[in-house]
């Protein structure tokens, strides 16, 4: 006998900002620890912590995107 329980869970979106937003703060949280740690580093790992930090920036940016298409469409 086969379990045939495989099937996708709705896509339930309902929720999508709340995560977003909280993804940002967790992630501002993070570059404002690194910026801490940046203070007591030097060469190779300040240089790895500024690339990250820039990421973390872009990454930001693409969520707050993400946030504003969320909102148009839940306004549809």
């Amino acid at each position: 006998m086969t379990n045939n329980n495989n099937q996708p869970k709705p896509d339930d979106r309902s929720d999508n900002i709340e995560k977003l937003q909280q993804m940002v703060e967790d992630t501002i949280a993070n570059m404002e620890a690194s910026e801490e740690t940046l203070k007591y580093s030097e060469g190779e790992a300040r240089e790895q912590i500024k690339a990250k930090n820039e990421r973390r920036k872009d990454a930001i940016q693409g969520m707050k995107a993400e946030m504003k298409d969320e909102k148009q469409d839940q306004q549809m």
